[in-house]
């Protein structure tokens, strides 16, 4: 049996996170649709049941088959999993009085076998939910209450089954951590291996035996996960690894020699394309943000498909991939949860290329994907550049994409980036840039009137792009970056920031 942990996502917002505090305690896990279990069952060694913004009451309410699971392998569930199991094994779920929602502290534990270990009474939790357990399911042990919810956590007797009311993956719930250690490693008897080199070597081995002696054509971007995956591919296939950097038209300034130059001396066959006219003539006219996304996608596939054709038996393509791309383009393998938005990079291939795809990354966060490649040797510089969106700044320019809209952002952006750099905030920021918004506005220079365009500057700080935080950056370097742009950038005579955090907003504008 592997040390892996299957959560089934019942469609909530924060199944993303019981992921990522799983993965901090070095044990793989997959989110899978409640309705699509894996056919595999037998690979994971313990089964995590996610929140729902559904009632367990409601009609539409997830119903899924846990015959191969429950009193089979341990099980936790959180939240709505807790309702569910209450509710359809003989307990009770009815509407609360109040919406339990947000800190509440333990004022009751009865530990059971180890499942509250370390957590002391008065521990801070966090609630989200409308519903409320009013009675345990048939066998059931209270093990936790809070001052208003006196069913926060039980468990069924005979099974190492685990229900609780409160999210432990938040990180408002303060031992949240050491309950899913309790549960994993104490009570499931998991081992923590799964660690940047494990990673390495398993996927190195699995690269190898899936593509044998067939070549790969890679496209590099000069971010992390391009780099770390074109790493990874090297150690598996060697030379048969053919490396593509393709010149959209919307790389920032000087991006193009720049990129080419840093994979010098990296042992990685690489190969320059400036396509950049044929993305912006194809681009012509379209501003709706997701047909930007899809002629991106499209001319970038046509480009490789030409540049595959130069490569005599190219078998396969290898992307970039990382979990939030897939997570948020395809709503977790077509599970409940809200889909964002397309990602240029998600979803495979038209039927007219001959090539397979390779996603060795497709399964881990941005954080792991750097651990990784600081576990292979790569740069510490390269790893800590910022996420860089594949398509470019056609999603950061608002409205129709022109050559003259994309040199006036790169003017702007270059001189936001490097101010960053030149005042040692660029590592604590973890993704910045500038936008161009479709706005003209009045402004004097000199004794003039001017009527010109309006920029925005956006930076994060975030683990892994699914949830982000403005950057409180200081004022004095927001006035001098200000000033900077509106005196050297011809066209732009208003700088504003952005500080909304994600959610509600996204990181980038489209």
């Amino acid at each position: 049996m592997q040390n892996n942990v299957l959560i089934l996502d019942f469609g909530s917002q924060y199944t993303q996170l019981i992921a990522r505090r799983v993965r901090e305690l070095n044990i793989y896990c997959e989110i899978h649709p409640y309705n699509k279990l894996p056919d595999n069952l037998s690979d994971f060694k313990a089964v995590i049941l996610s929140g729902s913004p559904f009632s367990v009451r409601g009609e539409d309410a997830p119903h899924p088959d846990l015959s191969e699971i429950r009193g089979k392998k341990p099980l936790l569930a959180v939240c709505y999993g807790a309702q569910y199991l209450a509710h359809f094994s003989g307990g009770e779920v009815a509407p609360s009085n109040t919406r339990e929602y947000g800190r509440a502290n333990l004022s009751f534990i009865k530990d059971g076998e180890g499942f509250f270990e370390g957590i002391s009474l008065g521990s801070q939790v966090w609630m989200s939910h409308s519903d409320t357990i009013k009675s345990l399911p048939t066998g059931a042990v209270l093990l936790a209450s809070t001052g208003d919810v006196e069913n926060a956590a039980y468990k069924i007797e005979n099974e190492e089954t685990y229900a609780i009311q409160f999210h432990p993956e938040v990180y408002h719930s303060t031992d949240g951590k050491q309950l899913l250690d309790n549960f994993l490693i104490g009570i499931a008897k998991i081992q923590p291996d799964w660690t940047p080199n494990s990673f390495v070597d398993t996927t190195v081995a699995e690269l190898k035996e899936k593509l044998g002696k067939d070549k790969v054509v890679l496209g590099l971007s000069g971010g992390v996960d391009s780099t770390v995956a074109a790493v990874l591919l090297h150690k598996a296939i060697g030379s048969n690894l053919h490396c593509i950097f393709v010149n959209n038209g919307l790389l920032r300034k000087n991006e193009f020699t720049s990129v080419l130059q840093q994979y010098e001396g990296m042992g990685l066959n690489v190969k320059g394309v400036d396509a950049s006219a044929r993305f912006l003539e194809a681009l012509a006219g379209e501003s709706d943000p997701e047909g930007k996304r899809k002629i991106i996608g499209r001319v970038f596939i046509e480009v490789f498909d030409d540049e595959a054709n130069q490569i005599e038996d190219a078998k396969w393509l290898a992307q970039g991939t990382i979990y939030p791309d897939v997570i948020e383009s395809v709503s977790v393998n077509g599970g409940p949860s809200a889909t964002i938005k397309s990602h240029h990079n998600v979803g495979g291939l038209p039927d007219f290329m001959k090539l397979k795809v390779v996603e060795p990354l497709k399964m881990l966060f941005k954080d792991e994907v750097r651990r990784v490649g600081g576990s292979m040797g790569i740069d510490p510089e390269l790893l800590g550049r910022h996420p860089f969106p594949g398509p470019g700044l056609a999603i950061r320019i608002l409205g129709d994409i022109t050559s003259e809209k994309v040199s006036i952002l790169q003017e702007v952006d270059a001189i936001f980036i490097n101010g960053l750099k030149e005042n040692g905030l660029y590592n604590k920021v973890w993704q910045a840039g500038a936008i161009l918004l479709p706005v003209q506005s009045v402004g004097v220079m000199g004794d003039e009137r001017t009527y010109e365009k309006c920029v925005a500057l956006r930076a994060v700080e975030s683990t892994d792009g699914m949830t982000a935080d403005w950057v409180n950056l200081p004022y004095e370097f927001l006035q001098k970056t200000s000033n900077e742009i509106i005196n050297k950038v011809k066209g732009v005579n208003r700088v504003v920031y952005d500080i909304s955090s994600k959610p509600p907003a996204t990181i980038e504008w489209e």
